[in-house]
């Protein structure tokens, strides 16, 4: 177990808060740890069914930290700790896409980057699926949304196309959700 001595933040801004935190190890030995807290987030598996196959819709941006367009589910946060999990995500869900749902199932809270964020990402499929416009946040005016058949999206995955490990995440934890769902 680590035990914290002290905290500071060291910046904040509206998205995020950096604190470094005085920390000492079980052996005693103290050292540093940077830690960036972040408010819950959502990201979505907008996944539609039709008598042609099975598509996913996905969002195509510019990410400045990594300074590349990538393609990934929407997702995102309202930059509030307190916040009802599906609104969250049927509203960023609406904002990227356009998309509305008529069904959303929670499949799992995960932890995005454990080693160095705090943040939690809850994970929802979207079903029943309704295109409507689309309202993105003045960040996001580059967004380009994707229609894709699931196994050209598999395919993005497996080539490395698709990096943004929150979507490989959701995608496997969605595989072995659906598995257990036919069981």
């Amino acid at each position: 177990m680590i035990r914290t001595i002290s905290s500071r933040e060291v910046y904040r801004n509206r998205w995020t808060r950096v604190r470094e935190d005085v920390i000492e190890r079980t052996n005693g030995h103290r050292g540093i740890y940077g830690v960036v807290d972040k408010d819950p987030a959502a990201i979505i598996i907008p996944l539609e069914v039709t008598a042609d196959g099975e598509f996913v819709y996905l969002i195509e941006q510019f990410r400045y930290t990594v300074g590349g367009r990538h393609i990934e589910f929407p997702q995102g946060g309202w930059e509030l700790a307190e916040v009802d999990a599906e609104e969250m995500a049927r509203g960023e869900l609406r904002e990227e896409t356009g998309l509305t749902a008529e069904r959303m199932t929670h499949l799992a809270t995960l932890q995005i980057a454990y080693g160095v964020m705090n943040q939690q990402q809850h994970v929802f499929l979207a079903e029943g699926l309704t295109m409507g416009q689309a309202e993105p946040d003045q960040e996001e005016n580059d967004l380009v949304v994707l229609r894709v058949d699931v196994r050209e999206f598999e395919r993005l995955l497996l080539d490395g196309a698709i990096v943004d490990n929150c979507t490989v995440a959701a995608w496997g934890l969605y595989k072995v959700w659906r598995e257990r769902a036919k069981a």
